[in-house]
């Protein structure tokens, strides 16, 4: 399975698992498995290169098991064909998403028109509420 130039996934990495969907489907769908379930073990594999690896299993995705094994369960379509390749595409998408590392962030300061502008709003905000207090009196 081709993820980019680099990364080529073997089939043998893949473990595929077929099972009763849920749902609608008439008397049929008790009989038929055709929800996938596929389990890629991110922890072990060879085929993916270390950052990829860490920042995927630095995901906190529900997916991804406690041995950095990703589950990921296709029962959108009906048919078990189009349940497989919807669960590969996701996979693809998953680990596509990591392949570019985050932005690191760089620490900026405020400027001083935003600082006095912050305080100039709580010195308008304290003078409303010190306002409030003072009741008007009828004479």
């Amino acid at each position: 399975m081709r993820i980019s130039a680099a990364i080529d996934i073997p089939e043998s990495e893949l473990t595929e698992r077929f099972l009763r969907a849920d749902g609608p489907g008439g008397q049929h769908v008790n009989r038929t498995e055709s929800a996938v379930e596929l389990r890629f073990d991110v922890a072990h594999s060879p085929s993916l290169p270390e950052a990829v690896r860490v920042r995927l299993l630095a995901r906190r995705d529900r997916r991804l098991t406690d041995e950095g094994v990703l589950v990921i369960q296709a029962r959108r379509f009906r048919d078990q064909a189009r349940n497989r390749e919807d669960v590969r595409a996701r996979l693809v998408d998953i680990i596509r998403g990591v392949l570019v590392p985050p932005k690191k962030r760089v620490a900026t300061r405020p400027t001083r028109a935003s600082k006095e502008r912050r305080l100039a709003g709580k010195k308008r905000r304290g003078a409303m509420k010190r306002e409030r207090g003072r009741g008007w009196s009828e004479d």
